[in-house]
């Protein structure tokens, strides 16, 4: 049997861990992993998500099984990245808000999709993206993004981010540390980045240098940046990238939630998994950060009551932001 310092350091290792796992009840050999490793974070995709009533119930049965709060993601930026179309209602891209150049719309941008996840049972929103909209990557990011300026990017996204924490709701800035020039898809493939440091440092990493303290988690990219690094490692296992000590970013980081595809061809075996626990490489939901956000956790979960005014009041707040945004734009 094992001793009960090795199910200390299990546990340990889960609070690394966001977990996705297929299904939309969680089964018998579901309940006894999450009981054992007790994970810091689960997702849910879209194959997880049939309708509001059983999203809710599966997070709720997820959560009892582990003695922590955990965080409760989905990816929900609204246009292409959006889990709940077919459970609530379509919820308008990044680039369709941006285009109205209302600071209004884009706070009530975060605020419709932070009550939808909230509703639902989700406290972790992994949105907004802060990828500068350039040319190369338009094929890849479409209409994910803000705008080629990275000033016009980090307005958006500190409304964005103020609308989420008004229903209560944590955000994610991702792709650190910048997509905009990746002209390949980081699920399926690895984009190699060829752009000096001081290029980024000026553009890409400006919004995360901004918000740094407006942040509440960062996903770092499956892409290299040679330039920077040296060599074709991907920053979601580059210690210079993870760590980025240079830009002080107070939130916590994740790697991607991508299949890892483009990753495990750059870096087969088991490396890549090896590679992103070493120490000091990762801290996503480390003791310090999950008691400054355990309150709101708990704050965040609503109870059945939530999910009745869905089919009706949810549609009709995406109908009011349209008319809004309409008489913003005329």
């Amino acid at each position: 049997m094992p001793s009960k310092s090795s199910f200390e350091l299990r546990q340990q290792v889960g609070q690394l861990l966001i977990m996705g796992f297929d299904g939309m009840t969680p089964s018998v050999r579901l309940r006894l992993l999450l009981a054992t490793m007790q994970p810091g974070s689960v997702i849910l995709f879209k194959r997880n998500i049939e309708e509001p009533a059983q999203t809710h119930v599966l997070l709720r049965d997820v959560q009892k099984v582990v003695s922590t709060p955990m965080f409760l993601c989905v990816d929900m930026e609204g246009g292409t990245v959006d889990r709940l179309r077919d459970v609530i209602a379509p919820a308008p891209s990044v680039a369709e808000v941006a285009a109205s150049g209302s600071e209004q719309l884009f706070r009530k941008h975060g605020r419709i999709i932070g009550d939808e996840v909230r509703a639902l049972g989700f406290n972790t929103d992994f949105a907004p993206a802060l990828d500068l909209q350039i040319e190369a990557s338009k094929a890849v990011l479409g209409s994910r993004t803000v705008s080629p300026d990275p000033k016009q990017t980090i307005v958006y996204v500190r409304e964005f981010l103020r609308g989420l924490r008004d229903s209560n709701v944590l955000g994610c800035g991702k792709h650190f540390p910048g997509l905009g020039e990746a002209n390949l898809d980081s699920h399926n493939e690895l984009p190699a980045i060829a752009k000096p440091w001081k290029r980024l440092w000026r553009e890409d990493l400006l919004p995360y240098r901004e918000l740094r303290r407006e942040l509440p988690f960062v996903m770092v990219a499956h892409a290299a940046y040679p330039e920077v690094t040296g060599d074709r490692t991907p920053a979601s296992l580059s210690k210079k990238w993870m760590s980025a000590g240079k830009l002080a970013i107070g939130g916590s980081s994740s790697p991607t939630t991508s299949t890892w595809a483009g990753c495990w061809r750059q870096h087969p075996s088991k490396r890549p998994r090896s590679r992103h626990c070493e120490p000091g490489l990762t801290s996503f939901s480390s003791a310090r950060k999950k008691r400054a956000c355990g309150g709101r956790l708990r704050r965040c979960t609503p109870g059945p009551r939530a999910i009745e005014h869905l089919p009706g009041s949810l549609p009709r707040g995406h109908d009011a932001f349209w008319r809004q945004r309409r008489s913003c734009t005329r």
